[in-house]
C-alpha cells in the first residue's frame, strides 16, 4: 500500500482538462511545497470518491485536502467577495462566483483574445481565423450584458429551484433546470415558460415527497425577480456573480452567432491570462492551499 505524503491535496470537479483543474493549476504554479490535484468527477460524488481516493493509501498523518467546486445555485454569494463554505464540512469550499466561466467572461479578457487572434491572422495569411477585429471593449460588455438580461427570468427560477433543492429531502432528486444541465438552454427564456416548466418539476417531485409546493415556488420567485429587477444589480454587473456563467456563454452565442466562440480554445487562453489577483476569492483560495 502506497504511502500518502504531507503535502496538500486539492480536489475538483471534472476531469484534469475541466477549467476547474486548470484554474488550479495557474493557481499552484509557483507554490513551493508539494501540491497535487485530483479531479473527482460530479460534485455530488466527492465523498465516495475521496474515501476511495485514500483508501488505497497507507497515511502517516491526518490527509490535508481541500474539496474546491463551482458554487452554481447552491449558496447564496455574501456581500463579502470570499471563498464560501458548504455545509458542516470545513475542506469543502466554494467558488464566489456560480462557475469558473463567470471569472472568464470578462469583456477585456475577449477583447484581448480577439485582437490576438486577428493580429496572428494579418501576419499569418494561412491562419484559419475568420473573424475581424475585434468590435472593442464597450460593444463587448453590452453583449455580455445584453445576453444576461435574456436570462433574468431564467436564472431566477434556477435559483429558486435551487432554494428549494436544497431543502433537506429534495438534495439529489430535484434539479435547478429542467433541460439537462448548465450551458442547455431552454428554448424559451420567458418568465411564463419558464415558471411553468419549473412548476411542472415541482409537481412531479411533490408527488412523491409532498414538501415542496408551488406556493413556496412562487414566493420565491417574486423575491428573487425583484432582486434582479434593481438598477445596481446591471450597473454593478452583479450578474456575473449570480448567473451561471454557462449559460451567459450559451446565451452570448445565442444573440451573436458571428462573433467568436467563447468555448475550448477562448477559455483555455483566458485561463492563463487571468489576472487572479483581481479576484478577492482567488487569493484566498491561494493563501488557503499555502497554509493549509
Amino acid at each position: 500500500m502506497s504511502v500518502v505524503s504531507s503535502g496538500k491535496i486539492i480536489f475538483c470537479e471534472g476531469k484534469d482538462a475541466s477549467l476547474d483543474y486548470q484554474l488550479l493549476s495557474k493557481i499552484i504554479a509557483d507554490m513551493p511545497g508539494f501540491n497535487t490535484i485530483v479531479p473527482g468527477g460530479g460534485k455530488f460524488n466527492f465523498s465516495p470518491f475521496s474515501q476511495g481516493y485514500f483508501a488505497r493509501y497507507e497515511t502517516i498523518d491526518e490527509p490535508s485536502y481541500i474539496f474546491f467546486r463551482d458554487r452554481d445555485f447552491d449558496v447564496q454569494p455574501t456581500s463579502n467577495i470570499q471563498l464560501l463554505p458548504f455545509g458542516n464540512s470545513k475542506s469543502t469550499i466554494l467558488s464566489y462566483r456560480a462557475c469558473i466561466e463567470n471569472y472568464l467572461l470578462d469583456a477585456n479578457l475577449i477583447h484581448n483574445y480577439w485582437l490576438e487572434k486577428f493580429q496572428e491572422r494579418q501576419e499569418n495569411p494561412a491562419s484559419k481565423w475568420g473573424h475581424g477585429d475585434s468590435p472593442g471593449i464597450d460593444i463587448i460588455s453590452e453583449w455580455i450584458q445584453n445576453s444576461a438580461k435574456s436570462l433574468k427570468d431564467y436564472q431566477s427560477v434556477r435559483w429558486v429551484l435551487g432554494d428549494l433543492t436544497n431543502m433537506g429531502a429534495a438534495r439529489r432528486q430535484l434539479k435547478t433546470t429542467w433541460t439537462g444541465g448548465s450551458g442547455q438552454l431552454p428554448n424559451s427564456l420567458t418568465l411564463q415558460d419558464c415558471r411553468e416548466s419549473a412548476l411542472q418539476l415541482i409537481s412531479e417531485f411533490w408527488q412523491d415527497i409532498n414538501t415542496i409546493t408551488p406556493e413556496e415556488f412562487e414566493n420565491r420567485l417574486n423575491l428573487y425577480h425583484q432582486q434582479f429587477d434593481q438598477e445596481e444589480f446591471w450597473t454593478e454587473k452583479q450578474y456575473l456573480i449570480w448567473f451561471h456563467g454557462k449559460d451567459i456563454q450559451k446565451e452570448m452565442q445565442r444573440q451573436q452567432n458571428n462573433y467568436i466562440s467563447l468555448k475550448k480554445e477562448f477559455f483555455k487562453w483566458a485561463i492563463q491570462n487571468l489576472d487572479i489577483n483581481q479576484h478577492p476569492d482567488l487569493i484566498e483560495l491561494r493563501e488557503r492551499i499555502q497554509n493549509r
